[in-house]
């Protein structure tokens, strides 16, 4: 195979453009290193109203791209083409004013808007009519979530034998399965593929269009963002009513866990903290922790443990699970400092926390990129006890920063973090496995009781996280391997 393949990434965010998750880091990051192993790559994405031509410079192409949008006839966009920062990969955004000229990417006050279905499988499509503009023809398609996985389904009907797209393959990455892209059925006549396909192995699922299982069924190759989410998608406890499917097409199904950007998370050389530090001088490190008290209003000091968290404060989160058991944390002798947002129950609920225990815990309702690098650097310990978590990338900034990290051994936390041994000193966090207040209570206890009493343990955890590497060039190299899977396969 060639080594100058020619990859199209096909997503709905990514870096620097527009962020809502873990996706747009991917996404934004990827071409980057794909660009370093040979591969020439281009990012598409749409053109929301949040992204401003003027701040990212873009150029508006001549022309006007034509999309078949089945029963709904033409529908037609302009197309921008910008540039990702650190390589020579192209990025083409996707304009259509009707589709994507609205306040939100998904949702508006919390409601999905209800033409998604429509709006994706109009960007999906629109993806696949670029290169008559462009000119770039794919070896590979790389497809992100529900919101590209039409992708799949498209390339084997209605654009087998397309000169363009026609003999390209597809690799699906599952970012998190909760959001599957469900629609009125009548969405086939929208795809314009034939309502042949409109069963319960390809786009059908309880009598409604399912995108995402459309997309599985159909890819060439599927990857999650973790080994360990790989293996829990394919039981009912994770599996969001697809298990059965991925349990299915498990032959093609395979795990490479996100990488971390370290020119944007190293204490050594962060811009955004009052002082840095390496594993040979932590003496920073406490410098960070006074001014993130001093940041959250709490009192300085440096005699008792002080826990961060930074987090979208939603159920997947296991934030449910801290709010059961923060009175029997705070009763310990410690600190907490909370960043995020989310269900607007967790703002009420967390406020008021902070206003009964305000020498003891803090927090900050909304996302600040300053206030989470503070939080890393400055916590001793880092809170993460989610539900279930695809990948997660906290973590792995928290061993970075010298900070171990608490976590339910789920999916990309029980990848990326191992258990404290007392005996051996070895490990680089504390982990637990019911997702219960009892469990996340006894763990911080753990902790606690290790930074009271087991300084040199501790002293041993920090230096272990602050030298392990979760590195991109890694992750992208896998992904290199996968698309040539992909292709010979698909050849």
């Amino acid at each position: 195979m060639n080594e100058k393949m020619k990859i199209l990434i096909a997503a709905s965010e990514a870096v620097p453009f527009i962020k809502t998750g873990g996706l747009a880091d991917v996404a934004g990051v990827l071409p980057r290193y794909l660009e370093q192993l040979g591969f020439d790559s281009c990012l598409v994405l749409p053109r929301y109203a949040l992204i401003d031509p003027d701040v990212f410079s873009l150029e508006r192409l001549p022309g006007v791209l034509t999309v078949p949008m089945g029963v709904l006839g033409q529908q037609f966009a302009a197309v921008y083409r910008g540039a990702i920062p650190g390589c020579s990969a192209p990025v083409y955004f996707i304009e259509h004013e009707g589709y994507f000229g609205r306040s939100g990417l998904y949702e508006e006050d919390g409601e999905g808007y209800p033409d998604n279905g429509e709006r994706f499988v109009f960007f999906s499509k629109a993806c696949l009519e670029l290169g008559k503009m462009t000119g770039f023809r794919p070896d590979v398609i790389h497809l992100h979530d529900w919101h590209t996985a039409a992708i799949a389904p498209l390339l084997n009907t209605a654009y087998r034998f397309d000169p363009l797209v026609g003999e390209a393959a597809s690799v699906l990455t599952l970012h998190n399965l909760q959001h599957q892209g469900w629609a009125p059925k009548d969405l086939m006549e929208v795809l314009g593929i034939g309502w042949a396909h409109f069963n319960y192995l390809e786009l059908e699922m309880y009598d409604q269009v399912n995108l995402l299982k459309g997309g599985i069924y159909h890819a060439t190759q599927l990857c999650t963002v973790s080994e360990g989410y790989a293996r829990e998608i394919q039981t009912p406890a994770y599996g969001e009513g697809l298990d059965r499917v991925l349990r299915d097409c498990n032959w093609k199904l395979h795990g490479i866990l996100n990488g971390v950007d370290y020119d944007e998370w190293n204490p050594e050389t962060d811009p955004l903290l009052a002082a840095r530090y390496s594993v040979d001088d932590l003496s920073g490190k406490a410098v960070c922790k006074k001014d993130l008290q001093q940041v959250f209003g709490l009192p300085q000091r440096d005699d008792v443990p002080l826990f961060g968290l930074v987090s979208r404060l939603v159920k997947q989160k296991g934030i449910d699970i801290l709010a059961a058991a923060i009175d029997r944390i705070l009763a310990l002798d410690l600190q907490m400092v909370l960043v995020g947002n989310g269900e607007p129950w967790a703002h009420f609920f967390f406020g008021d926390v902070a206003a009964a225990h305000p020498d003891k815990f803090a927090c900050f309702i909304g996302y600040d990129n300053a206030r989470a690098h503070k939080v890393e650097a400055g916590a001793d310990f880092f809170l993460m006890p989610s539900r279930f978590e695809p990948c997660g990338l906290n973590q792995m900034y928290s061993l970075r920063y010298g900070t171990p990290p608490i976590v339910r051994a789920t999916g990309g936390l029980d990848d990326s973090v191992e258990n404290y041994d007392v005996r051996t000193r070895t490990g680089t966090g504390f982990k637990f496995l019911d997702p219960t207040p009892e469990a996340l209570y006894d763990t911080v206890g753990w902790a606690v009781h290790t930074w009271y009493n087991d300084r040199e343990g501790l002293d041993s955890l920090i230096r272990n996280g602050m030298t392990r590497r979760f590195s991109w060039e890694a992750a992208a190299r896998k992904y290199g391997r996968l698309y040539r899977r992909a292709a010979e396969w698909g050849r």
